[in-house]
């Protein structure tokens, strides 16, 4: 049987919600490991062999893909030591270190979200991917405009900028594009949708959707391989 969710674990997420603390984690982090990591661990494998065919340089081993359930609170006001939900992200082999294309999934007590693009670049990828969309923009918003990615994933709304960033021009055919901060295209649905035993299939078909979205948009941030010394 395909891999999905269980009420356990959408019941533990939205416990987790309310009481957002290392003790009461600790004494539910059997269910935690049972209903959310060994599942979504499961799910990232079948989503590979999937992935192999439309994006195999975003496969990643599970345990890469999988986003740790701990909040990194080092730097922060907000002192929960947990995110109230369990994610993937599937990155571009080569960016792994940083913030390149790929897809992402994620369940939670309230919602599913399924996403694809690129969210929260570098400073030196932003400027890379702002080049590129002036020679390819026409490109990009054809593949925005499928009308079955359309229906699927909608555009996410980005944050941008409020005047042209430097070194465009103000009149630029892309700038409505080149104002964005990132980019992408993301589904909202019901928490219940993880209980399917589609549930890997639909995320498939979600991805298969995004992925020329998601090449157009790595294409300036892949690292050039290094020429032969010899």
């Amino acid at each position: 049987m395909a891999t999905h969710f269980s009420n356990e674990a959408l019941k533990f997420l939205r416990g987790l919600k309310r009481n957002n603390d290392r003790e009461w984690f600790a004494a539910r982090k059997d269910i935690y490991e049972r209903e959310l990591k060994a599942p979504m661990l499961a799910l990232v494998a079948e989503v590979n062999d999937a992935m192999i065919e439309f994006a195999p340089e975003n496969v990643r081993a599970p345990q890469k893909a999988l986003m740790r359930i701990y909040r990194d609170i080092r730097f922060s006001k907000d002192k929960r030591p947990y995110k109230i939900h369990q994610g993937a992200w599937w990155v571009r082999q080569g960016l792994e270190k940083t913030s390149g294309g790929g897809f992402y999934f994620e369940v939670s007590g309230t919602e599913v979200t399924i996403a694809a693009g690129v969210f929260m670049p570098e400073r030196e990828q932003l400027l890379a991917i702002r080049r590129h969309l002036v020679e390819h923009h026409e490109e990009l918003r054809r593949l925005l405009a499928g009308k079955k990615l359309k229906a699927a994933m909608p555009q996410i709304d980005a944050v941008r900028l409020t005047r042209p960033p430097k070194g465009f021009a103000a009149d630029d055919p892309a700038m409505d594009l080149l104002l964005c901060k990132e980019w992408g295209v993301m589904a909202q649905l019901p928490a219940e949708f993880a209980l399917r035993p589609t549930l890997v299939k639909d995320i498939v078909t979600h991805f298969k959707l995004a992925a020329p979205i998601v090449a157009l948009l790595n294409a300036p941030l892949i690292p050039k391989p290094r020429k032969a010394l010899f």
